[in-house]
Formats: structure tokens, sequence, C-alpha cells
């Protein structure tokens, strides 16, 4: 634990030391960098598994996993584990292993949601010296390129890794009597979100990203809590996301959803809220069928409305329940947190107060139609992203 803490001071010290940063002594926001960052552009073309790995000619990347899981008897779980590249410099002039390209952060959490309690750690590390990384091309040169045949794609934050072997993906993280351990088999094909290869956030052509998601993948595993170890199934979602400037100044913040309903239909929705209290007109989402065929779901396609708040210790008022509905698909759904506490603090890496947890919905006509998921909540406490992200 010494080791690890050292590693994480001297992560935020590099921080400290880029006049970009910090400026505030509040939140740590994403620069704002002079160097030719690659922006998410319409027409991009994904392929796979070469889109798994990392693509450092852009400023802003995550690997997103989530999860709803089950003891053999009974006993449910949800997990989080989240590995984000920041782009700091795109070009260092200096040629040292030391020179700061890229900072690495990562979460894990684990919801015990039969015992009511739910845990996160966080990590910092600085790319180069081998504390943290992601696989990418070699050598790189554009995300065109092709991704080496039968060469498994690693992305690693210290000892916490997600290690990719074609479309398979093994999880491992362990933090203080807390570990997954953890096999993703996809059940679908990769679902690109928005529309011609880029998921659009704001009025900008730059507030873009290229976003796309495993809806459904059977997970299989360990979890340990403590002395306890429990053999695990269920289900996971996978999301992976590149870009360079994703919101607008005055988006606050996002409500994010993924739901894997038990008819075998999945569902991506979320919405930017604005400043002023308004929802973005970029607000979308992602319906898909048990086979894999999706449908792009609009603005006016849907609508989220938030019922019972939970607030955090920090002041922060969480919407707890939900109203989702998508009257052009027939599809009306009450959505609640497994359990009300699942915020993340990450005040020793992204700098950021967000709530990410395990949630259940269930169909407000046909209760037989009940589904899990998970659900983001962001913007609600601190700095608006958009002056985060932009």
């Amino acid at each position: 634990m010494y080791l690890r803490a050292r590693r994480t001071i001297t992560a935020i010290l590099f921080l400290l030391l880029l006049p970009s940063l910090n400026s505030s002594g509040s939140a740590i926001p994403i620069p704002v960098l002079t160097s030719p960052w690659r922006q998410a552009a319409p027409g991009y073309q994904y392929s796979f598994p070469r889109d798994h790995a990392a693509h450092p000619d852009y400023r802003v990347e995550w690997w997103y996993y989530t999860g709803n899981l089950q003891s053999k008897n009974g006993r449910r779980f949800g997990y989080q584990l989240t590995f984000f590249r920041v782009g700091i410099s795109r070009d260092p002039t200096n040629a040292s292993k030391w020179a700061l390209r890229d900072l690495y952060m990562a979460h894990f959490a684990i919801s015990d949601i039969d015992r009511e309690s739910f845990k996160s750690f966080e990590l910092i590390n600085r790319a180069g010296i081998g504390w943290a990384g992601a696989s990418t091309l070699e050598p790189y040169k554009s995300s065109e390129e092709r991704h080496p045949p039968n060469v498994p794609i690693r992305v690693w934050n210290e000892d916490w890794f997600a290690l990719i072997d074609e479309d398979n993906h093994s999880l491992q993280a362990s933090e203080e009597g807390y570990s997954i351990n953890l096999k993703l088999v996809p059940a679908k094909p990769q679902v690109i979100h928005g529309e011609n290869g880029i998921s659009e956030r704001g009025p900008l052509p730059e507030n873009a990203s290229h976003y796309y998601s495993v809806s459904r993948a059977e997970s299989t595993g360990q979890i340990t809590i403590g002395e306890e170890r429990f053999d695990v199934s269920g289900l996971s979602w996978i999301d992976h996301e590149f870009g360079t400037s994703f919101l607008d100044e005055q988006q606050k913040g996002w409500d994010w959803f993924s739901i894997q309903l038990e008819d075998g239909r999945d569902l991506m929705l979320f919405q930017v809220r604005r400043e002023d209290g308004s929802i973005d007109s970029h607000s979308a989402g992602t319906l898909i069928d048990s086979s894999g065929r999706q449908t792009h779901v609009g603005y006016s396609d849907f609508s989220l409305t938030p019922g019972r708040a939970w607030q955090s210790p920090g002041g922060a008022n969480y919407p707890v329940t939900w109203k989702v509905d998508l009257p052009k698909y027939g599809l009306s759904l009450d959505v609640a947190a497994a359990l009300p506490d699942q915020e993340l603090r990450t005040n020793d890496s992204t700098g950021i107060t967000y709530w990410e947890g395990s949630i259940i919905a269930e169909d407000t006509k046909d209760r037989k139609i009940r589904g899990r998921g998970y659900l983001e909540m962001t913007g609600y406490s601190g700095t608006g992203m958009g002056r985060m992200l932009r």
C-alpha cells in the first residue's frame, strides 16, 4: 500500500506542475491544449478487435465495465471497473519515458446490494513508465491501422486490468479486501452509437465522440468482500468511447442509462442537462433487440423523468427513481436504484464526484417485463462537466 500511495502522490505532483491544471484549486479539469489532437468526425470506420485498443491521437478515452451479478445462493452484486486515459501532451519534446504524454485514472466499485453496502476505489498514474497504460497499434500511425491478429489487448492501472482476447474480456481488480475476477463473453455484437460513426453531444462539430458498446456479455467469476468469496454469474455492459472535446461549456452534466431487459432487449439512453436546467437536444440513445439489431433513438423519441431524490453526505441530490418513456417503441419503464448510496468521490484522480450504480427496471404496464442495468449521473456536485470536458 505504501508503494501505491507513493505512486498516486507522484502523479498528482506532476499534475500540479502543469500550469493549465488545477488553477482553481478544486477539481482537476481536462486541460485545453494547443497540441493537434484528432477530433471525432463522421464516417469513422470501426474495426474489431482493433478498436478495443487505445486511440492516442484522441485526447480523451475510457473503457467502462459495469454489471449485475448473483452468487449461487442468490446474493446480488453490482460492479464497476473503469479505465480513463487523458492526453496531456500529444508529442512531448522530451524523449524520456518520464515525459508526461498520457495520464491514466481508474475507478473500481462493488455494490453489495443485499447488504446495502457500497465501496469504491481509485487510482491515478502516468503512462510511459509501466505503471499504467493500454495496448495500442505498434507502431501507432492512425486509427485506421489494423491491430496485429491474435495479440490480446491490455488496459491496466497498476494491478487492475482488462485483458481483451479477440472479443472476450477478462477483468481483475483488488483493493482493501474487495476484488473481482471476471470473464466476460459477448452475447451480442458491438453496437455503434449515434449516426454516421459519431455520437453527437453538443452544438459544435467537435462536441462528439466515437462510442460503441457490447450491450450484453455473459459474465462469470468471483467477487471477494473481506473474508467472503462468491462464485458469481450475470450480465455485464461494456462501453468504449474516445474523442477530444465532448461537451459544450454550458452543458452541466448527464444522466446515462444502460438497461438489459429479461426479454432480450437492451437499451442505452443519455440526456445532457444544460446549466439553465433545460435538456439538450443532442440527448439520444440506442435500442437493441434480442438479435443484436440496433435502432437509433433521437431526442424527441424518449423522456427521462426524475422521481425521488437521495441526498449524499456532500449535499448533492441525485434522483434514485426515474420514469423512462419511449412511446414510439411501446416501452415505458419504472427505474429505481438498487440502493441509494452509490456515489463515487474521486478526489485523488479525476476530481469528479458522480453517482454510478446498479438499477432495477420494470415495465409500467406489463410487470412481467423486467430488467437490470446501471445508471450514471454527473454534474450534480462541483464543477459542471462541460467545463471539465471542453
